[in-house]
């Protein structure tokens, strides 16, 4: 079999590429995981969770850490290691600095990259920032493109990239998702265990680095004015950065009905999602989570890479004005026949194969390769 890298760094790209550690594992490729840390605490709870053990471990984060410096971390961690073991293959995900360093490491030592979940677009670099930009960069430098939705590969093809190399898998987090969720779970952080689910339950995120500031503390503004008016309950799952939870708990630690959660395990998560009403987010991943669950989703920002939620109708985009904000919550709460409409659509990222799909195309390519003549 052949040699395969994966480099992931983040939550969100562990839980995504988790599934494809798996497939690849399952069969019998050599398979080298490399984190970069970017995410220490979260990173490791997922990994514990799927039960993988990294073979490299980057441990890039630094307090105060730029962009810059950790792209170069991360070009000059995985170099040796890249220098030391070469590989038919090196897998990347999404739209992290970590990934676009990671594929550029990739394509210095003349290694194939592979772009999971390639081609998302809002077509506005400084919409997700610097999340658009990166995606677009890997996709320079990428060989193979492993598209989640029909969308995404039409914006490939739209930019040039020959069709045999781009290929619709559906999104591996589906997959993830059926992994963990469970009927009747019971969920293991104290908070989520006394929720009154009897009430409809209304989760939200919120920490995009567009969002910081006025637009952030509008967001938590317009919760509050939420909160006060409607027999709801908000659980709100605030992200690790200090400066944020600052904002988040000046604006809603005194409402009876918000609960402030600090980040939770992935299990307790997609299964806190599974049994909300709808959820309030900034998230991209967050919106696709929802459509696999068939959540309706108010989404605080004004483009998204991902409109096959908005054509399937679980989507809502209000940006960060506090006006728009409440009234998406205050229609999904209140109009019955609304939140109905917008639980009914197909959901648009696959069948929860994405990662032996992948898998597959990558052995066919391997395959193809090996029987080349010389």
């Amino acid at each position: 079999m052949g040699k395969i890298a994966i480099v992931f760094g983040t939550r969100p790209e562990a839980i995504k590429m988790a599934p494809v550690v798996k497939a690849f594992q399952a069969a019998d490729w050599e398979t080298t995981v490399i984190v970069t840390g970017q995410h220490r605490e979260m990173l490791d709870q997922v990994l514990e969770l799927f039960g993988i053990i990294p073979d490299h471990d980057l441990n890039i984060m630094r307090p105060g850490q730029s962009l810059s410096e950790m792209t170069a971390a991360v070009l000059t961690g995985l170099d040796q290691i890249l220098r030391d073991s070469p590989v038919d293959y090196l897998l990347v995900h999404g739209d992290t600095t970590s990934a676009v360093a990671a594929a550029l490491a990739g394509f210095y030592h003349q290694i194939p990259v592979a772009h999971v979940e390639a081609g998302l677009r809002t077509g506005n670099l400084a919409h997700p920032f610097p999340e658009e930009a990166n995606r677009r960069l890997i996709d320079q430098v990428s060989n193979l493109f492993f598209a989640p939705t029909q969308t995404a590969a039409a914006n490939l093809l739209h930019e040039g990239v020959p069709a045999e190399k781009v290929y619709v898998t559906g999104n591996t987090v589906v997959d993830a998702l059926r992994m963990m969720v469970e009927p009747d779970y019971q969920f293991t952080m104290t908070e989520l265990s006394r929720l009154n689910f009897s009430r409809p339950v209304v989760v939200i995120t919120a920490h995009r680095r567009e969002n910081w500031g006025q637009p952030l503390n509008n967001i938590c503004s317009a919760i509050g004015e939420a909160a006060a008016s409607l027999p709801v309950e908000f659980v709100f799952a605030m992200h690790r950065n200090p400066q944020i939870q600052a904002v988040v708990k000046q604006h809603l630690s005194g409402f009876s009905n918000v609960h402030l959660i600090d980040s939770c395990g992935y299990k307790d998560f997609i299964n806190l999602l599974n049994r909300c009403s709808f959820i309030v987010t900034d998230s991209g991943g967050l919106q696709e989570e929802a459509a696999a669950l068939a959540k309706p989703v108010i989404v605080l920002r004004e483009f998204t890479e991902r409109p096959e939620g908005i054509a399937s109708g679980f989507i809502r985009l209000v940006g960060t004005d506090p006006d728009r904000i409440v009234d998406g919550i205050y229609k999904l709460a209140t109009d019955r026949e609304l939140y109905v409409q917008m639980t009914q659509g197909e959901n648009p990222y696959g069948d929860g194969q994405a990662a032996v799909r992948i898998k597959n195309i990558i052995q066919q390519q391997f395959n193809r390769q090996k029987n080349k003549p010389e």
